[in-house]
């Protein structure tokens, strides 16, 4: 809403991480601010990410950490240049809340609560001015510029001197990201890829014995092999779990972009798992071939392998008789465990978003080269990060980009009118 003193004015939509970091820059280099949002409050996915441990960063050196950005790494780099794990952690210790790296790697808060980052820093935020308007979804511009919003009262418009968007991706609708704004934004020249799942499970076609005794069930610690689209091999170690639809966790977020795109453009994917780490395939078919004795299979698989339930039932699942009844062959079995993955599940499952505003139609500030004064930042840009704290760095990296970058070019504008 333009101020009448016509002092610099932001409006920001979207109350998520990269929203409300905005509005602390914004205001900082003295612009006044107000954040509308769809919701009842803001910080909705951030309060849910929280529920089990609020990841906020991770520990890793800058260098593998930008790694974790994929084919975005050099762009997001920049953006950490300005705010990177480090600069998060004494952020939020400016806030009162100290933090701790993990044995994984991973930063949490000490209480491992969101709720009371989250309170301290909206407490400072409308401290330092800034509005916040709820129950406002936007709707895009009127026909004269204007802002559009649907309200409990009915449709409201606002005038706007600059606008930043963070209005995240698709992933978790119910909290009030769903991508309705990708029409919008290509109204006004953006280029924007699709929106597609990221850091979701993948459907497998499991038996009905296995979704009933075993959903939900983890392995750990496996290794996955998987070969990507220019036929390299490559290795990870970490956990996942066993779903009723197919196949999900950390492990398979870390490597589901490559998945992914697989599936879109060869219609398969496959993993192959070793789920014995901790055995060469050699010995592994030596301990295999002792005898058996009155042992069922499971049960030697458990003596002998070290498999629990989950990985037997696994194996169970996934490997014919004869194959069972021959310990060299089982031993491969076991050390690449062949895993056909059939679709990527519904992008409204997910934790995150692929896709969204290609970075080439923004500046270095992140404003649209084809609407001056319109600014986008956080999880509607096109760029994706596995779980384990990336997202959210970047989420923040970027709102502080472009929280500054709208303050800048306020100010510039508002000079540029007072010259004679």
């Amino acid at each position: 809403m333009t101020q009448e003193n016509h002092s610099p004015h932001l409006t920001i939509i979207g109350g998520g991480p990269a929203g409300l970091m905005a509005a602390e820059a914004a205001v900082a280099a003295g612009v006044a601010v107000d954040v509308y949002d769809a919701m009842g409050s803001v910080g909705r996915k951030f309060l849910l990410a929280g529920k089990g441990g609020l990841n906020l960063t991770h520990g890793e050196p800058l260098a593998a950490f930008v790694q974790r950005y994929g084919e975005r790494q050099h762009a997001v780099a920049s953006w950490l240049a300005a705010f990177d794990a480090d600069a998060l952690r004494e952020w939020a210790r400016g806030l009162g809340v100290e933090t701790f790296v993990g044995s994984s790697g991973r930063v949490f808060p000490r209480d491992m609560k969101a709720a009371p980052l989250l309170r301290a820093w909206l407490r400072r935020l409308r401290e330092s001015g800034v509005g916040f308007h709820m129950h406002h979804r936007w709707l895009g511009w009127n026909a004269s510029g204007a802002l559009r919003f649907a309200t409990p009262a009915g449709e409201q418009e606002r005038q706007a001197d600059a606008v930043l968007l963070a209005l995240g991706g698709a992933s978790w609708p119910r909290l009030g990201s769903d991508g309705a704004w990708v029409g919008a934004l290509e109204q006004l020249g953006a280029e924007v890829a699709p929106l597609q799942p990221a850091n979701g499970g993948f459907e497998v076609r499991w038996s009905e014995y296995l979704i009933q005794r075993f959903a939900g069930a983890p392995l750990k610690p496996v290794v996955v092999h998987w070969r990507d689209r220019a036929g390299q091999t490559h290795a990870r170690q970490g956990e996942c779990v066993i779903s009723e639809y197919g196949i999900e966790g950390s492990l398979i977020y870390a490597i589901g972009a490559e998945l992914r795109e697989q599936l879109a453009t060869r219609g398969e994917a496959q993993l192959m798992l070793d789920l014995v780490p901790g055995y060469s395939q050699s010995v592994l078919a030596e301990r295999l071939a002792a005898p058996r004795g009155k042992h069922s299979i499971g049960d030697w698989l458990r003596r002998r392998a070290g498999l629990d339930g989950a990985k037997a039932a696994l194996v169970f699942e996934l490997t014919d008789k004869p194959t069972l009844a021959d310990p060299v062959a089982l031993a491969v079995q076991l050390k690449a465990l062949p895993l056909q993955l059939c679709a990527p599940r519904p992008l409204a499952e997910t934790i995150s978003t692929a896709g969204g505003v290609r970075l080439e139609s923004l500046d270095g500030a992140l404003m649209l080269r084809t609407r001056p004064g319109v600014f986008c930042a956080g999880e509607m840009l096109d760029w994706e990060a596995p779980t384990g704290g990336y997202l959210l760095t970047a989420c923040f990296a970027s709102g502080l980009i472009a929280g500054r970058g709208a303050a800048q070019w306020l100010q510039e504008q508002a000079r540029s009118k007072s010259e004679p």
